[in-house]
């Protein structure tokens, strides 16, 4: 039995949904700026079809990109860097954990309100259970993480140090960006949806294009022919 299409009824062509929703995570953009650019591309949307398209293929986008990159995970057991972020949300500091291999591949985000031992260990159980155990996990030096790592019996893994977990920090970067052109957000729901289809879409795109060279590059990159095939089935 073939699996009906997320498109079926839908007027406008999945061609035109992918872009509209990848220019959407992708870049920072709000809703009016993706529909100033379809529109100078003759596509005439209002930013709210815009929006229902987002929360409708968002996570179904997203979904299918984690199932195609499983395979490709297995050395994210290796190094982890973890490290949590402030978020304000309605005014209220929140805290967004994050988990990042030695590649810069974003593996898990997660939203609370609290960054205690109990916030820590809900993060950690979460990413093991879909990822594995790594055999070095990289934090500051916030104590939460300690105490967790240590319930799971992995405190022998922990590495802290000056600098040692730059690459968790660089990653937040596209985050903050997509923050601020939102204007933050108003649910923590909203935010742990948009945090996980907003990691797997960075994960698509990040290509590493510092380490190599302009001709590699043009030839490797195949992520936005792998985006306009998803749920083409």
């Amino acid at each position: 039995m073939t699996k009906r299409s997320p498109f079926k009824y839908f007027k406008t062509s999945p061609e035109i949904i992918r872009l509209a929703v990848m220019l959407y995570v992708r870049f920072p953009l709000s809703l009016r700026n993706v529909e100033d650019l379809l529109h100078e591309r003759g596509i005439d949307v209002s930013h709210e079809t815009i929006r229902f398209w987002w929360h409708r293929f968002g996570p179904l986008f997203a979904n299918e990109i984690r199932k195609r990159r499983v395979e490709g995970l297995k050395s994210s057991r290796w190094r982890w860097h973890l490290d949590e972020m402030f978020v304000k949300i309605n005014g209220e500091r929140r805290y967004l954990w994050r988990a990042v291999d030695h590649e810069g591949e974003v593996l898990e985000s997660f939203v609370t309100k609290t960054r205690d031992k109990k916030a820590a260990l809900k993060f950690l159980r979460k990413a093991m259970r879909k990822h594995g155990c790594p055999e070095i996990i990289v934090t500051d030096r916030l104590r939460s993480y300690g105490a967790a790592l240590k319930e799971l019996g992995a405190d022998h893994r922990q590495e802290t140090g000056r600098w040692a977990n730059n690459r968790a920090e660089n990653s937040h970067l596209p985050f903050r960006r997509r923050e601020r052109a939102m204007l933050r957000f108003r649910r923590m729901r909203s935010l742990q949806k948009f945090a996980a289809v907003h990691a797997s879409v960075y994960n698509l795109f990040n290509s590493e294009r510092s380490l190599s060279s302009r001709p590699n590059f043009k030839l490797n990159r195949a992520a936005l022919a792998e985006w306009r095939g998803l749920c083409a089935e």
